[in-house]
């Protein structure tokens, strides 16, 4: 470790010579020296790319390049229609990516808003009040409760000072700081002889020597983090981009064969160039970016409603494709506030106070109400420390009130704590006496009681066994005890604080939020390992865990020390195995994540606080909390829960799968269509018949199978079962599954047919035998689209009007071909001829094929006779 991150370490008097300096400050001419040295206190921002260069860069993916060739040619055949479409959707598709990495980068913007503006310090001797940014090391700084503190400190004066530090260690509990100096390799919430900026002081007054400023600081480091942190691209974002690239190589060979064929057939040349030309057209998805653009947006606008807020849309897909989430514990799992929950008296053990009228209960329920500094606000709202707060309204609950108690017996006199007592006294008047109430470590209390207060015999190594137990559980646990005095003694010390008698042991602790257990059961369901990571001590962490399911007894929690210790290629091995880290600091959790990401996996995770925003920012999808989350987090985050609760994710995990599925089902829609074209027109000819369509044919079966019915697979519901099976590996192809075996039969059977209803026509004589093939085509691939709505369930089970708008973008476009079939406005410019009603009712008959035959596939499917691995996908066990 750097020596500039163990000024804990240092004696007082050492960290002053370290950084010439005093407790009296610095001069003014010396800090200006210091200034240019050093620099301003102040986080700094990389340099942002212009938004003209964000923009450009959203063209470089091998998909939108295939759709910007696709609109040149489709220009060039003289179909300006299709290339205006085309354009719109990779201009719209790249302002919104790019307003989605504008948004991306103001993380750090939001961790500069943390820093305090204004800081007092003491130069020449005097305090003074100066912008935090002109804060150099050395300078000694003036802290009080409510203050943001300006820079990392090493504090060198202390009365009763406490500090929040939970934005940046994640525990809820503030920390009682002390200004003695500490041994041994200690985490950032360990180090109680520093005060770190960005945090805030909770309680007491003190003083602290600026060791560090600026990017130095804990909180410049996080920001540099974040500047340099990897931009992860999503699973759909990988897979189109090899989708593109085979694309492209398939269209290519396609457009070559079928030219070459079309020459050796002896057709015109222009008419076969034209020909392969449109059909490269057509083999172009030119609808899926909008396709997956509109799903995202339909899937981010449902989860709005479900408390989920998608800040970048891609996260909605990769939801699905989640196999880690890493949630951090305070306030993510847990609620961020504690709870008394167990109480020990003598041999006996509470969950809460009673009424039961002992002694010792209605005296420990006094002691709760009244030895603490908690006030109330004008709403009611109990403000002060965590931990006081939560024996405040341990009290209240069975109705001990402090205020009403307070008029009875009022505080007279007070023994705040100390870092050396580890414990604090109050002093009440009680009629004619005085009660002192002591509460604190149960290791400073206990060797001060003699007795109980309701008589038991009191034995303190039992009594130190009991604490024991409890710490062991993940409790933090005080000791209460009280002592009846005539009089407020002369000389208010810790020699008072003897022949204490024991109230009770109290155990505390940051509960599970309601849900969460269930939610990381459900999560287990779906193939997905709940990971917990937090700042706070191993023993809590395990209990939390061990309560939620993510852990069982035999688990081993690793700590940040663990990991130190460890090379990453040796971590690397362990980290898909281990479930609970604790003691971690915000580098670790990179380096969480990073080993997951290594390992192939795909990481969520979740997180309010500062500390968790480099993290954040590197997984795959980044969760914040709204409520209690910082800014930062939410910022450096992909989605934010807008509940605070873990439980959302399951939904919003859902809603991804859902999306994915409709994206890929799609996909399989427009490629086994596009196939279908190719094998007509790659296989007619080996039959001796002519060319079966015209440019202007291929071009029109695109656009209307592929736009509307393409748009309605946006709305179809999730499969069944949906989240009772894995989640798709990360390196699995768009067209695993059964997909690529599809797309070959279907485009051959399809192809088969509409060359059946060619030989049909042309074999009659038929003048409109072109008309019969293009009829064909066009409604069967409709057809096909009713079809694959499930991968696996018939057509007739989910029904054919539980997806409205498949069923009108089917409708409307059969009439639409029916228009250009039978008006002869539209004859002429599609070369299309009117059909006898016979005629009509063959095509119609030989398009319902296609139904029957993937229905047949699916029932394949669902026997497990065919593409097996979809049949292995449901998750048996964890």
């Amino acid at each position: 470790m750097n020596e500039i991150l163990r000024w804990y370490g240092l004696e007082i008097d050492t960290v002053c010579d370290r950084l010439n300096s005093a407790p009296g400050g610095l001069s003014s001419a010396d800090a200006a020296q210091r200034l240019k040295r050093y620099g301003a206190n102040a986080i700094v921002e990389q340099p942002r790319r212009p938004p003209w260069r964000i923009l450009l860069d959203q063209l470089g993916d091998v998909l939108i390049l295939v759709l910007i060739g696709a609109a040149i040619i489709a220009a060039f055949v003289g179909e300006p229609q299709d290339s205006i479409v085309i354009l719109i959707i990779v201009l719209l598709n790249a302002i919104f990516g790019a307003v989605q990495e504008f948004r991306a980068e103001r993380a750090v913007a939001a961790l500069r808003r943390l820093a305090a503006p204004e800081a007092s310090v003491l130069r020449d001797a005097a305090a003074t009040t100066i912008p935090a940014e002109q804060l150099v090391p050395g300078d000694v700084v003036l802290l009080e409760a409510g203050n943001a503190v300006p820079a990392d400190l090493r504090l060198i004066e202390g009365s009763d000072l406490q500090v929040d530090e939970s934005l940046l260690t994640g525990e809820s509990r503030t920390v009682q700081k002390v200004i003695t100096a500490l041994s041994g390799d200690l985490p950032l919430s360990d180090r109680a002889n520093q005060a770190f900026k960005g945090t805030l002081i909770t309680h007491g007054r003190g003083r602290g020597m600026v060791v560090v400023t600026g990017a130095q600081t804990e909180l410049g480091r996080i920001a540099g983090m974040l500047s340099t942190a990897e931009v992860v691209r999503t699973p759909l974002q990988k897979r189109l981009a090899s989708f593109g690239s085979r694309l492209v190589l398939a269209i290519l060979a396609i457009c070559v064969f079928i030219f070459a064929i079309g020459l050796l057939r002896g057709e015109p040349p222009i008419l076969m160039l034209l020909t392969a030309v449109s059909l490269a057209v057509a083999a172009v998805p030119e609808a899926l970016p909008a396709v997956i653009t509109v799903s995202l947006a339909f899937g981010a606008a449902k989860l709005s409603r479900k408390n989920v807020l998608i800040r970048r849309l891609p996260a909605v897909e990769t939801l699905g494709s989640v196999t880690y989430i890493c949630a951090d514990k305070t306030g993510t799992l847990t609620e961020n506030s504690m709870r008394l929950e167990r109480i020990v008296i003598a041999e006996a053990s509470y969950d809460r106070l009673t009424e039961d009228g002992s002694a010792s209960m209605r005296l420990l329920g006094q002691a709760l109400a009244l030895s603490n500094d908690v006030q109330t606000d004008a709403d009611g709202k109990p403000v002060g420390e965590p931990t006081e707060i939560a024996l405040f309204q341990a009290a209240m609950a069975v109705g001990w009130d402090k205020t009403e108690l307070e008029s009875t017996f009022p505080r007279i006199a007070e023994l705040p704590f100390d870092s050396e007592r580890k414990r604090m006294s109050t002093l009440h008047r009680d009629g004619e006496n005085v009660m002192m109430f002591c509460k604190g470590a149960p290791e400073y209390i206990l060797p001060h009681c003699v007795d109980y207060a309701g008589g038991e015999a009191f034995n303190t190594d039992r009594a130190l066994a009991d604490a024991a137990r409890l710490a062991d559980n993940g409790y933090r646990v005080l000791a209460l005890a009280c002592r009846r005095l005539q009089t407020v003694p002369m000389l208010l010390d810790g020699e008072i604080e003897s022949a204490l008698s024991l109230l009770g042991l109290v155990a505390l602790i940051d509960p599970p939020r309601e849900g969460v257990e269930a939610a990381v059961a459900e999560c287990k369901a779906a193939g997905i390992v709940p990971v917990m990571i937090t700042g706070d001590h191993p023993g809590t962490a395990r209990a939390v865990a061990m309560r939620l399911g993510i852990c069982g007894e035999t688990d081993e929690v690793f700590t940040g020390g663990d990991l130190d210790r460890m090379t990453p290629a040796e971590f690397e091995v362990r980290a898909e195995d281990v479930r609970v880290y604790a003691r971690v600091s915000p580098e670790q959790k990179i380096r969480i994540v990073r080993a997951l990401l290594e390992r192939g996996q795909f990481a969520a995770m979740t997180g309010d606080g500062v500390n968790d925003a480099p993290a954040l920012k590197m997984a795959n999808i980044g969760v914040a909390m709204g409520r209690k989350g910082t800014d930062v987090a939410r910022e450096a985050a992909d989605m934010v829960l807008l509940d605070d609760n873990f439980t959302t994710i399951v939904s919003a995990v859902r809603e991804g799968r859902r999306i994915y599925d409709n994206i890929r089902k799609f996909v399989k829609d427009t490629m086994s269509s596009n196939s279908g074209e190719i094998w007509t027109l790659l296989l007619a000819p080996f039959f001796g018949l002519p060319i079966p369509l015209l440019p202007i044919h291929i071009l029109w079966i695109n656009l209307v199978t592929d736009g509307l019915p393409g748009l309605a697979f946006t709305v179809e519901r999730a499969e069944r079962g949906i989240m009772s099976r894995r989640p798709r590996p990360p390196s699995e192809s768009i067209f695993a599954r059964g997909m690529w075996q599809h797309i070959i039969w279907y485009g051959l059977f399809v192809g088969g047919v509409s060359i059946a209803s060619q030989a049909w026509a042309y074999g009659r004589g038929a003048e409109y035998w072109q008309t019969v093939v293009f009829t064909v085509l066009t409604v069967s691939q409709l057809f096909h689209s009713m079809a694959v709505r499930s991968e696996r369930e018939s057509l007739f089970t989910i029904g054919i009007f539980s997806n409205i708008a498949m069923l009108g973008a089917v409708l409307l476009t059969i009439g639409l071909q029916l228009m250009i079939v039978y008006l002869p406005a539209f004859n002429n410019i599609f070369h299309t001829q009117p059909l006898p009603v016979f005629d009509l009712a063959v095509c119609l008959a030989l398009s319902v094929l296609t139904l029957v035959a993937v229905e047949i596939e699916k029932l394949l499917i669902r026997r497990g006779l065919i593409y097996r691995d979809m049949s292995t996908d449901k998750v048996e066990t964890l």
